[in-house]
């Protein structure tokens, strides 16, 4: 019996060793400590946490996820962020409080988009493919949550980035959640060999895209930008610019613009407009 108990010890260290080495290995270089530095994506992945520790006060992990994912959100790095997270009951809502939050930090409402179902990070991350249509992210967590979540993503083919948010406790936290970090990693593993899915999918949510808000210039002191929409939804009515001539004196410029139409992967002219200002 003491034999058994020794290799069974054995083969558990050896296990987690293995998946420690294989998570590290899969997010080098692609968890970024610094916003400035991190590459732009479409969507951002918000992982949820309790917004209230043990003893009730704020959670320190939950408050520098926000900041982090507001500073992303501020510095054009990311278009929309799913706040996903776990809403079992009524009184326990991670995605609400993420979103009031995230508003709280000058995040806009409809660039918010709400996943209720992610109860793992399993969850959350298959979701963000299969749900939400993403095939690239950037992930916002602390940097050992993250590099687990990256390891899902490139199981999953997803194209995956993540910023990590700032880590704030003492020696014996960070301990205790190193362990329990480990032993999720080899739970993480299992569940992918074993082909574990998450507990809800349902019908595919489309994410709109964002209009590029450019300046081009049609003649000497003369620009034209975009002003709606901000976010493109289909069918998409009409396309409002705006012409600023920055010179003393009047100006008229005449350009053509061709609007054309994406289907499939190909793109076909819909309509050749000519503007004179």
């Amino acid at each position: 019996m003491l034999l058994s108990l020794v290799v069974f010890l054995a083969l558990v260290v050896a296990f987690t060793v293995y998946a420690n080495v294989k998570v590290e290995n899969a997010s080098e270089e692609k968890i970024y400590s610094s916003v400035d530095s991190i590459p732009h994506n479409k969507v951002a992945l918000l992982l949820g946490t309790n917004p209230l520790n043990r003893l009730g006060r704020p959670n320190s992990y939950f408050t520098n996820r926000i900041n982090t994912a507001a500073e992303l959100y501020r510095a054009g790095k990311v278009d929309f962020i799913i706040a996903s997270g776990d809403n079992h009951t009524k009184q326990y809502d991670e995605p609400t409080a993420m979103r009031d939050s995230l508003m709280a930090h000058g995040v806009p409402e409809d660039r918010i988009i709400l996943d209720f179902a992610g109860f793992r990070t399993l969850d959350s991350v298959v979701r963000a493919k299969e749900v939400f249509g993403c095939d690239s992210l950037t992930i916002i967590s602390q940097a050992d949550h993250n590099a687990r979540a990256l390891y899902l993503a490139e199981a999953n083919e997803i194209e995956a980035v993540a910023v990590s948010a700032p880590l704030r406790a003492g020696r014996w936290v960070r301990t205790r959640l190193a362990i329990r970090e480990w032993l999720a990693r080899d739970k993480m593993m299992l569940d992918i060999w074993f082909g574990k899915q998450p507990h809800f999918l349902g019908e595919i949510i489309e994410i709109p895209d964002v209009m590029p808000q450019k300046s081009y210039a049609t003649a000497m002191g003369m620009t034209m930008s975009i002003v709606s929409p901000t976010i493109i939804k289909s069918p998409l009515d009409s396309i409002v610019v705006e012409l600023t001539n920055s010179r003393d004196i009047e100006g008229q410029t005449g350009e053509w613009f061709v609007i054309e139409k994406g289907k499939r992967l190909r793109w076909t002219e819909q309509r050749l407009i000519q503007t004179n200002r």
